[in-house]
């Protein structure tokens, strides 16, 4: 399982990189250029990524700027983050007001962060996994100045 988990972070990787510097305007396109990169997946896994990256396509062309969702979130964060904490060594935890973990789970999982491997949401509170503690001591950290 580790090894598919690293196999498609090495894809969303390379995919970023092909979207922000490329203008592609299919997934085919896409496809094409990370088979020149040595990854060959089919469109079905294609579209799963972009969607996973929170890729949308404008003017024609993909791209992965989150910044219509992440201005708004990222205040959504401050306004209702109510603290977090860490679970063992791989496990952040984020409380938040009533009804506002998904939303801010979601935020936290197209944000870009690398320390966040995976969320999972209930209503009032997000469970984060990180890779290792060091990564976790950042996001507690980073998480902390956000809702400052």
């Amino acid at each position: 399982m580790k090894n598919i988990a690293s196999q498609t972070s090495r894809r969303h990787e390379l995919i970023a990189d092909i979207v922000g510097s490329y203008s592609v305007s299919s997934q085919a396109e896409l496809g094409e250029l990370l088979a020149e990169r040595g990854i060959r997946v089919s469109q079905s896994c294609i579209s799963r990524d972009l969607s996973q990256l929170g890729a949308v396509k404008r003017d024609g062309a993909y791209t992965l700027d989150r910044s219509d969702i992440a201005d708004g979130d990222r205040g959504a964060l401050a306004a209702y983050g109510r603290g977090v904490d860490q679970a063992g060594p791989h496990l952040a935890i984020v409380r938040t007001a009533t009804g506002s973990a998904q939303r801010i789970a979601l935020f936290l999982d197209r944000s870009g962060w690398r320390e966040v491997l995976a969320t999972l949401a209930g209503d009032d509170t997000i469970f984060i996994a990180t890779r290792n503690q060091t990564e976790q001591r950042a996001l507690l950290a980073r998480l902390r100045r956000a809702m400052a």
